[in-house]
């Protein structure tokens, strides 16, 4: 096979706009994530995470778009607020089995949808904040969106998988790889058992329709290892 095969099979299917599923690490989450390019985001798309992947939808954003928007970690929000609000010092995320930090930000709504839940609304919300960060206009997130809202935001870590290697940072990274703007919008594929849908099921939904299924080590591998190699 040839080496990094199946990295660029979903290369490609990112810049069309597909939809690609990506497996982070039996010693991580053990999760599979629909993922798409922000830019390419449809109520279609979100009907598709809804009903076929059922997991949380969130839009992951570079670290330097999200200093831009000016969002910081929640964890920093709560860590500010917990001087009138103590309680938020005992939620404090320092116990995630598989990781140091949340990658969670804020969560929005586009101004211009109603209850900001419905496949029309998120899609709307998604598309616009990518337009928005795609043209430069950072300084009117306040005006265009409003918080709390129902597209979870998700923030970037520094140095993407360098230092985290969650689908967050995986996601980014293959977008950056695509050439497509690199904000991504991911969903965990869950199983009927109650639990993350088998690697076994997300292979065979990926077959049935027709879908690039890749391992996260081997984005995280050829960003590094390729990606990174040709921008030095």
């Amino acid at each position: 096979m040839e080496e990094y095969g199946n990295v660029k099979k979903a290369i490609e299917a990112l810049k069309k706009g597909e939809i690609v599923l990506i497996y982070d690490d039996d010693k991580r989450e053990a999760e599979t994530d629909m993922v798409i390019a922000s830019e390419f985001i449809t109520p279609e798309t979100i009907r598709t995470f809804r009903k076929n992947a059922g997991g949380l939808i969130c839009t992951c954003i570079m670290p330097e778009d999200c200093d831009k928007l000016g969002i910081p970690f929640m964890v920093d929000i709560l860590g500010l607020a917990s001087e009138k609000y103590p309680v938020l010092n005992k939620l404090y995320p320092d116990d995630i089995p598989y990781d140091e930090k949340s990658s969670f930000s804020i969560t929005v709504n586009h101004r211009k949808t109603f209850t900001g839940i419905p496949d029309n609304d998120r899609s709307y919300t998604v598309e616009k904040l990518a337009n928005m960060c795609k043209e430069n206009r950072f300084e009117e997130f306040g005006s265009e969106f409003r918080s709390p809202g129902h597209v979870h935001l998700l923030r970037g870590t520094e140095g993407l998988v360098q230092r985290r290697q969650g689908h967050t940072e995986i996601s980014l990274a293959l977008s950056k790889i695509a050439g497509t703007y690199p904000m991504t919008t991911i969903c965990e594929m869950m199983g009927d058992n109650g639990g993350a849908l088998s690697k076994e099921l997300t292979a065979k939904y990926a077959e049935e329709n027709k879908l690039v299924n890749v391992a996260g080590a081997d984005i995280i591998n050829y960003y590094l290892n390729v990606f990174c190699k040709k921008e030095e």
